[in-house]
């Protein structure tokens, strides 16, 4: 699936994309016949059939590993290969961040169901799920500038993903944490609602079922009783959203990149398409692509961890 996928998205964006673009603003301006020999050493001229060229990036993938070259001659594998680092930072860590504070939600509102904990919980993750991404963003952005200008320091950066003046792997690393700080806080803060509402609802279906009462009835409390017995099952179709969550988390933090200034795929995605970079575009679908099937894997492991059923069976 993940070659169809591949493969279809390189056709469509021949057909929609027009690298020719890229060279109608130069000046002195360019003959048509000068962006064509300037586009055919990036195998991109319009005028060399579709197979043809369709054949020269799918024999460089599969013999060198080389997705290509853009319109104005920037390699895409080294592209791609910095840009997955840098959002890899943030889909970590706001990842973890949000489900952990999702789950714990889900767990606690569900345990207290009605209380004021409960209602309190369910109404600020209520107003954080319907809160734009670029609200949030920049709501945190402000915060920070206020700290730091509390503080007489900058202590926390609102841009980049470190400082270019920053040598030594100590500094390094606190430098790094001081730029990932507000970008990971505005994701996990649109993020973890989600969670929360899916795993309170699921808790809750499952705090009536049979072997959840006898739990009770051998003399575990209620909280205890839920979180050994109900949250195991209640966790499959989380543990399933998350996995599944990653290649959207990977390519469509597009705001929050271009908000806090990272260099990451999201932004990458937008840049490819705004400058009809064909051979980008196909290798961020690709890569879209395997982060799904490897969402699969994950969720599907994640299924055999927590449902004792299921490996059962499978013996």
């Amino acid at each position: 699936m993940i070659i169809v996928a591949t493969n279809l998205t390189y056709f469509l964006a021949n057909l929609f994309l027009d690298p020719r673009a890229n060279y109608l603003q130069l000046r002195p301006p360019r003959s048509p016949e000068q962006i064509a020999r300037s586009l055919a050493q990036y195998n991109l001229d319009p005028g060399t059939p579709l197979f043809g060229r369709w054949w020269t990036w799918i024999t460089g993938i599969v013999l060198h590993w080389d997705w290509g070259t853009s319109p104005v001659g920037d390699s895409v594998n080294t592209q791609i290969g910095f840009r997955i680092g840098v959002s890899a930072q943030l889909v970590l860590f706001s990842l973890i961040f949000a489900t952990a504070i999702g789950i714990a939600l889900g767990v606690y509102t569900a345990s207290r169901q009605y209380r004021f904990a409960d209602r309190f919980n369910q109404g600020l993750s209520i107003i954080t799920l319907n809160i734009p991404t670029v609200v949030a963003a920049l709501v945190v952005v402000l915060l920070a500038i206020s700290l730091n200008q509390g503080l007489g320091t900058t202590l926390l950066f609102v841009a980049g993903a470190q400082s270019p003046t920053v040598s030594g792997f100590w500094p390094l690393v606190v430098d790094r944490i001081q730029h990932l700080v507000l970008p990971t806080v505005s994701l996990t803060l649109i993020s973890y609602a989600g969670y929360h509402m899916l795993q309170r609802a699921l808790l809750l279906d499952n705090i009536n079922s049979d072997y959840v009462r006898m739990a009770r009835a051998k003399g575990l409390t209620r909280q205890e009783a839920i979180r050994r017995h109900g949250l195991r099952t209640s966790l499959i179709p989380v543990a399933t959203s998350i996995a599944f969550a990653i290649p959207a988390l990977f390519t469509g933090a597009v705001i929050t990149e271009t908000i806090f200034a990272w260099q990451g795929m999201g932004q990458y995605f937008t840049q490819t398409i705004s400058k009809n970079d064909v051979h980008g575009a196909v290798a961020v679908a690709a890569f879209g692509a395997l982060m799904t099937a490897v969402g699969a894997i994950l969720a599907d492991i994640a299924v055999v961890v927590l449902d004792p059923r299921v490996r059962v069976t499978g013996l």
